[in-house]
């Protein structure tokens, strides 16, 4: 019986070696930093356990050619070398791969800085050997796309969207309410495109809690019934809407800042993600507006409630940010 169980504890320990050898190696990893002139820099990290019969290589299109040798450098578990090529036609709009790829044993990841400021990804297999590179985005598809995200940000933020309500429940008149909002909407524009090219710089957490006591600044003035009309707020509304709409602006930026801009389209850029904000705000004016005359048309007499109800919520959610926003400011968490 103890022959038996030596017997099994060796075929058990054989099989968990062989399932150890068959599984499949760390993945390679290619990467490469396009320059002007079409010059690569070429990393290429392999794997120091590498299977039986597998040799990888990376592919890359006809004309591109090395310029200097590789330099090795061998570790414990990777080989990683370096050299530097030149595609005189670039890699925009064309494909890069791996060879030697084995199903079940094999991946690579590639990485591709391209020399427009775009980054390219992907993971290649046996299938799927190739990483396409695509073709630089024409205007219109720039337009479209950083128009959709303005559009996105506006509507996904709840102190923006909360503030431009103010407005309009503050200002009466067609009037003074398109100077006011005009007023918000060109200061955050010129704050937005300075922070966005790096003109000028304030930390984000502080802008966060300056916006919501913006909110919460309004929110107050609205709920004010002791001669409303005799305050600055109420007598020239787009002066504080300007002052307030450069605070915002410093917001909108840290998205736009994620995101980047594109290379060689970055006046297009900044004009339609600011172009999707103001879509946005308007959209969320006009419900808002048209939900207002449905109240009043449907109401004989309004309650008070109605007028300083929608105040007070302004108020009591931009409290509740500025405590949150100070805590973390504080913090630091």
């Amino acid at each position: 019986m103890k022959h038996a169980s030596k017997l099994t504890a060796g075929l058990v320990l054989t099989l968990c070696a062989s399932i150890a050898r068959a599984h499949t190696m760390a993945p390679a990893l290619l990467e490469i930093d396009e320059q002007t002139g079409g010059r690569l820099a070429v990393s290429w990290k392999t794997s120091a356990v590498v299977p039986t019969g597998v040799r990888l290589r990376p592919v890359f299109p006809a004309d591109c050619v090395e310029e200097t040798a590789p330099t090795e450098l061998s570790g414990a578990e990777s080989i990683v070398s370096r050299w530097t090529a030149r595609c005189d036609r670039g890699l925009t709009g064309r494909s890069i791969g791996v060879d030697g790829l084995t199903t079940g044993k094999t991946d690579a990841l590639v990485r591709v800085a391209l020399a427009d400021g775009r980054k390219v990804q992907g993971v290649l297999r046996a299938s799927a050997p190739t990483l396409a590179i695509p073709e630089r985005p024409g205007r219109l598809d720039v337009f479209m796309s950083y128009g959709k995200l303005g559009v996105e940000h506006i509507l996904s933020g709840a102190d923006h969207l909360l503030f431009v309500l103010g407005l309009l429940l503050l200002v009466r008149g067609p009037a003074r309410l398109v100077k006011t909002v005009t007023a918000f909407t060109v200061a955050h524009s010129i704050t937005l495109s300075l922070a966005v090219l790096g003109v000028v710089t304030f930390p984000s957490r502080v802008i966060e809690v300056g916006i919501a006591a913006s909110v919460f600044l309004l929110a107050v003035e609205l709920t004010r019934t002791d001669a409303p009309r005799s305050t600055l707020l109420r007598r020239v509304p787009w002066l504080m809407a300007g002052a307030f709409g450069l605070l915002h602006g410093l917001g909108f930026a840290g998205a736009l800042a994620e995101v980047g801009l594109p290379s060689g389209e970055i006046p297009l850029a900044l004009f339609s993600f600011n172009v999707g904000i103001e879509l946005g705000q308007l959209a969320f004016l006009a419900l808002m507006s048209g939900a207002g005359w449905l109240v009043v048309r449907g109401l004989a007499r309004r309650p008070p409630w109605i007028t300083l109800g929608p105040a007070y919520v302004m108020g009591s959610l931009s409290a509740l940010w500025c405590l949150e926003r100070t805590a973390v400011l504080i913090l630091g968490r």
